[in-house]
C-alpha cells in the first residue's frame, strides 16, 4: 500500500490535509526520538556488555577506571554485577529500566556527585555477588547463603559490608580518582564526519 493510500485509510472524520499534516507531525517525533536514542548511544547499552559504553557518560569515568584497575576487571564487566543475571527477561528488564532511569537523571543534570547503589540494584549486585561466589561461601569458608534481604533484617552482613573497596575501591566523590579521565576510553563521536564537514568542522580535530 502506497503512503498517499495509507493516508486515505486514516479515519474519515480528518481532511486530507490534516492527515498530511498529522502523519508529518508522528514523522518528525519518531525521528526526533529516533535521533535522541542514538545520540545517547542507546543500542550500547541494550545490546552489549562492553564496560567502555558506561563512560558515554563522562560521571562514569571513575567508576570505569576503578573497576578497570581492580581484581574483577579481568573477568567481570558491569552487567555480570550490576543486572540480574538468573533468566534473560529479568537481565532486559533490568537492563532497560534502569538504563532509562540512568538517562533521566543525567539529561535533568539531578545525579549525585558520588553515586550510590539504590535499594533495587543493591539487592541484584549482592545476588551476583552470591552467584558468582557461591562455591566459596557454602563449601571453603563457609560463610552460608546470605541474602540481601536477611542482611537488610539484620540476619547477617551484606558483602560490602566487609568488601566495600572491591571493585570501586577508594571513592568518595569524582576527585577521588583525579586520573580517571586519561584511563577511560572515550566514546566515539556520534555526529557522522560527513555532518561534521558540511557545519565546517574538521573531524580529525574534533574532541570529545
Amino acid at each position: 500500500m502506497k503512503l498517499k493510500e495509507k493516508i486515505k485509510a486514516i479515519p474519515s472524520y480528518f481532511s486530507y490535509r490534516q492527515k498530511v499534516t498529522l502523519v508529518s507531525i508522528l514523522g518528525v517525533i519518531a525521528g526526533l526520538c529516533i535521533l535522541f536514542a542514538y545520540l545517547l548511544r542507546m543500542h550500547t547499552y541494550i545490546i552489549g556488555d562492553d564496560p567502555a559504553a558506561c563512560v558515554n557518560c563522562h560521571i562514569m569515568s571513575t567508576y570505569y577506571a576503578t573497576w578497570s584497575h581492580s581484581s574483577h576487571g579481568r573477568d567481570v564487566t558491569c552487567n555480570d554485577c550490576h543486572v540480574p543475571n538468573d533468566n534473560i527477561v529479568s537481565h532486559y528488564a533490568f537492563k532497560g529500566t534502569d538504563g532509562m532511569k540512568h538517562v533521566a537523571y543525567f539529561v535533568t543534570h539531578s545525579e549525585r556527585q558520588a553515586i550510590m547503589a539504590e535499594e533495587g540494584s543493591k539487592e541484584v549486585i549482592m545476588d551476583n555477588c552470591i552467584r558468582c561466589h557461591k562455591q566459596l561461601n557454602q563449601e571453603f569458608v563457609k560463610t552460608g547463603r546470605i541474602d540481601y534481604m536477611m542482611a537488610k533484617r539484620g540476619e547477617g552482613k551484606a558483602c560490602w559490608d566487609c568488601h566495600r573497596n572491591v571493585p570501586h575501591g577508594g571513592m568518595n566523590s569524582l576527585s577521588s580518582t583525579p586520573m580517571a579521565e586519561s584511563q577511560v576510553p572515550l566514546p566515539p563521536d556520534p555526529v557522522p564526519a560527513w555532518l561534521q564537514r558540511a557545519l565546517g568542522h574538521d573531524p580529525g580535530k574534533m574532541t570529545n
